[in-house]
């Protein structure tokens, strides 16, 4: 959830609601057919949501069913973008068919094309189109492509092979899987599955301004750029980060680089050159590369960033990809702010966030 989000401060007391193992699995099968008779608020993510959301289902431990909308926003949580709880009758049934469809796809076996999922929910390709787009914020097609993928990593961290993670996850053949997996995965399926194995990453720990700077490189470039105060949980995020590649200490050789890093993270404003070897999804490396456009001494929002990506309804995915950038400084996520121009959401503490931002605005008015 992106730190933007405010999480419910208090919430409800009192009896429990009755039928309570009968709701809990009407959120469990998404039985929209209960939709209107209850909704379950997630008291980790601060969203209420109506039975037949398409979101993954909550622990039940964690999860408060609640009578209507009015009590769970009482309670502090807030509606569900994706099931939009609070809808009108006029946008049910566009919600409706996209919760079937949505079912659809997460249940088939290969992935149908969009006229046999319209047909599948009753409507035209246009028209499920247009409800996907304002209902998800995306197109059936990219729906079912995340769909596959999710299914196609879980495969692979389970050590299913990459031919089985091919066809189990609904792609026609291995050809296609292995040529879109280093977009979506970052690198290839077999070095995804293998967890690194294999790869050797070299890393050396350093002191910087900020406290302590891990730098991490393969044979194509920098990989990791972790902040920290103790050397022995850097490199444990380090490890985990890479579970099977092969860590070696830096040589004489790598210090040029360390050096290089650390000099960035002193002057946050001094562009870079090492070659880096950033692995994520596509779309987080769209969001890091935007992120790099950013020009030191400024800020934009997490909303700002998604409109220059052209999805201006990802703000949360902008914050969570913000998140799990591995390259702090070299890739300036600490130049993305709440709406509100508050310091949220910098993964090595908001300290080290206000320090680099100030470092960067005196930078840039000696300059001027």
């Amino acid at each position: 959830m992106s730190s933007e989000t405010a999480r419910p401060e208090r919430l409800p007391t009192g009896a429990p609601l009755r039928g309570d193992d009968a709701r809990w699995d009407a959120v469990v099968r998404r039985d929209s057919s209960r939709r209107g008779a209850f909704v379950y608020g997630v008291r980790t993510t601060g969203v209420y949501c109506r039975p037949g959301c398409p979101s993954r289902t909550p622990l039940r431990s964690n999860v408060v069913l609640l009578e209507d909308a009015d009590a769970a926003e009482r309670a502090g949580f807030r509606a569900c973008k994706r099931c939009r709880p609070r809808a009108g009758s006029a946008d049910a049934e566009g919600v409706e068919r996209v919760l079937a469809a949505c079912r659809f796809l997460e249940e088939a076996e290969t992935s149908p094309t969009l006229a046999e999922l319209a047909a599948h929910v009753g409507a035209s390709p246009r028209r499920l189109a247009l409800d996907f787009e304002a209902h998800v914020g995306t197109t059936p097609t990219v729906y079912a492509a995340a769909v596959r993928w999710s299914r196609a990593r879980a495969a692979l961290h389970a050590g299913a092979s990459v031919t089985d993670a091919a066809y189990g996850s609904g792609f026609g053949s291995r050809t296609r899987f292995s040529g879109e997996a280093r977009d979506r995965l970052g690198m290839t399926a077999t070095e995804f599955r293998r967890g690194g194995d294999g790869r050797c990453v070299r890393f050396a720990v350093a002191p910087c301004t900020l406290g302590l700077a891990l730098v991490a490189a393969t044979e194509v470039g920098v990989c990791a750029v972790l902040l920290g105060d103790r050397p022995d949980e850097l490199v444990r995020d380090l490890a985990r980060r890479f579970p099977k590649a092969e860590l070696v200490g830096g040589d004489a050789d790598f210090a040029s680089v360390v050096d290089a890093v650390v000099a960035s993270i002193d002057r946050p404003s001094r562009t870079c050159d090492l070659p880096l070897d950033v692995r994520g999804t596509a779309f987080q490396l769209r969001v890091w590369e935007e992120l790099r456009r950013i020009p030191s001494g400024t800020t934009r929002t997490y909303g700002e960033v998604a409109r220059r990506l052209g999805a201006p309804r990802s703000v949360r995915a902008v914050a969570r990809a913000c998140g799990e950038n591995p390259l702090a400084v070299l890739v300036p996520c600490h130049r993305v702010l709440a709406k509100s121009g508050e310091l949220t959401g910098y993964r090595w503490g908001l300290g080290r966030k206000r320090e680099l931002l100030e470092r960067e605005e005196r930078e840039s008015e000696a300059r001027d």
